[in-house]
């Protein structure tokens, strides 16, 4: 069975790896560089602290490390655990990878960090901010999350399967630090600011 998944991921690996132009190397190498993401990130600082400033700094602590949860989980944890190639390291597929700048990273695959982080962050914002604002306003940054995610797959360093069991951890990930938040919330020290 894990034989005839493997083929599945290889063969979608390849069908959406092979979607390529020279232009789309440098656009998905820079919306995969993590530098990127910190104007986002900054905006979404922003929107916390003026939806409610007296709890910015709790809500910036939870997302500092469901971050890092889901980061040392994917990376420090599964990857080393599953110990799966990432497919520019396998052999079998050497040639028939669109590889951009010949870059790789590390020698595991499973899971991706960058869609545990990307889905993690989205799910914990998308909960926190639908209870007062409507869920709709926040749809795009599972969009966001999705061309991260796209991206790995582009650039030959990760399988679509790394993919979407990375984006279920990220998301469980941002499901109980919603319910953390909500709890710190709750709790009547959390009024007295």
């Amino acid at each position: 069975m894990w034989e005839r998944l493997d083929a599945i991921d290889t063969q979608l690996l390849l069908a959406l790896n092979g979607i390529h132009a020279p232009w789309l190397d440098s656009v998905f190498t820079f919306i995969s560089a993590r530098f990127v993401w910190l104007p986002l990130y900054a905006y979404f600082a922003w929107k916390l602290y003026k939806a409610l400033p007296g709890r910015f700094l709790v809500r910036l602590v939870v997302i500092a490390l469901l971050i890092t949860a889901s980061d040392q989980l994917a990376s420090g944890v599964i990857k080393p655990l599953v110990q799966r190639p990432r497919p520019c390291h396998v052999p079998e597929l050497e040639g028939k990878l669109h590889l951009v700048d010949g870059n790789c990273g590390g020698p595991y695959g499973f899971v991706s960090s960058h869609a545990a982080n990307t889905f993690a962050l989205a799910t914990f914002l998308w909960l926190l901010f639908s209870r007062r604002h409507g869920r709709a306003g926040w749809y795009p940054m599972f969009a966001w999350a999705a061309v991260v995610s796209y991206s790995r797959i582009y650039l030959g360093v990760h399988y679509p399967g790394d993919i979407l069991c990375a984006a279920l951890l990220g998301t469980v990930l941002g499901v109980l630090a919603y319910l953390v938040i909500v709890r710190i919330e709750k709790h009547p020290i959390a009024h007295a600011t």
